[in-house]
């Protein structure tokens, strides 16, 4: 049977991929809408009155009946609308392009730790199989993915913000400087566009104890994944051939046995893409990161059912294009998945 070509790979994984995020926009939709209880009754936590909450429910287009509003929405999806916020009336676009920057910052250095980290402590207990050193990676990831993200957050915040002063224990920037000036709102890319390398070493030391709370929940599966491809990479015969030839250890390792064996772990950063972004709201609320993980639990305590919404579907949006690219990534590196 011939395979499909790249192009018709691409398609199919788009022609999917379009239906997966209206049903989840249903899903979403249908829980904030439909479920028992009124969202504007819901925001007021006490009396209002009856002319006060028509014109509230005229402004955020709820007093048309449920189908309408649904068809408005999903049209407004594809332009970047995402309604309007309950507690001013302002577009839930503008906040989400306010603090997304925040968010993706703190979740590509996580992953880039968790990855690295991940791969690295993999390749060695690979290396060391059934040794101590292999059942001691071996727990210590176990253990990580098992630790609730904000209490490792806590402990490293009392660790190396109180008791040794290394780092700050919240925020983003040091409010006595300046930021950097906004050009794609990642305060590290920023300050290096800019030439401002003080603002860079600013931002990496605000980043550091966030990023690794956060990617050490995950290396544990990097540190599992890899491991096991790589025990099976490293008994295949072009190794044994390597080694015949007298190529060095980490020759072999690094330069032949790892790239065969890192395939499964990049479609493994996709699918734990989610996973940062569900862990950054726990993550950004222990640090007090102003990303879109604060903000949506500010949303939550004011009952700001619209932006909830918003937040929600732009996540899932985000997580299912991030998806597509990683599966589109993987056919072109491996052929042999579009047979």
């Amino acid at each position: 049977m011939i395979g499909l070509t790249l192009k018709s790979y691409v398609t199919s994984r788009i022609l999917l991929t379009i239906p997966m995020i209206i049903l989840l926009f249903t899903f979403v939709f249908l829980i904030v809408r439909i479920l028992p209880g009124d969202p504007a009754l819901l925001h007021f936590e006490k009396a209002v009155d009856p002319e006060v909450l028509e014109e509230f429910r005229h402004t955020l287009g709820l007093d048309v009946d449920p189908l309408t509003q649904y068809v408005t929405y999903l049209a407004g999806i594809p332009f970047g609308d995402f309604g309007l916020s309950m507690q001013d009336y302002s577009p839930i676009s503008g906040h989400i392009a306010v603090r997304f920057p925040a968010t993706l910052e703190l979740t590509i250095y996580a992953m880039l730790f968790a990855v690295l980290f991940g791969v690295a402590l993999g390749v060695r207990a690979s290396k060391k199989y059934d040794t101590v050193q292999d059942h001691g990676i071996r727990f210590f990831g176990i253990v990580t993915y098992a630790i609730p993200v904000f209490f490792l957050g806590m402990i490293l915040q009392f660790i190396f913000s109180i008791w040794l002063g290394l780092f700050p224990t919240g925020t983003r920037y040091d409010p006595h400087y300046d930021p950097p000036a906004t050009i794609t709102g990642l305060y590290t890319i920023d300050s290096l566009l800019t030439g401002n390398i003080g603002a860079f070493f600013i931002a990496i030391r605000y980043l550091i104890l966030p990023s690794i709370t956060l990617g050490l929940i995950l290396c544990g599966i990097f540190i599992r994944l890899t491991r096991t491809n790589m025990l099976e990479t490293l008994r295949m015969d072009f190794v044994v051939a390597g080694e015949a030839r007298g190529l060095s250890s980490g020759k072999i390792t690094y330069g032949y046995a790892l790239k065969n064996a890192f395939l499964p772990v990049l479609t493994m950063i996709g699918l734990q893409f989610a996973a940062l972004l569900a862990g950054a709201i726990l993550t950004e609320t222990t640090f007090s990161w102003p990303g879109l993980g604060t903000y949506l639990v500010q949303r939550i305590d004011h009952r700001d059912y619209t932006a909830i919404q918003g937040v929600v579907v732009f996540f899932g949006i985000l997580v299912s294009l991030v998806t597509l690219f990683v599966d589109i990534l993987y056919a072109w590196l491996d052929p042999r998945i579009r047979l």
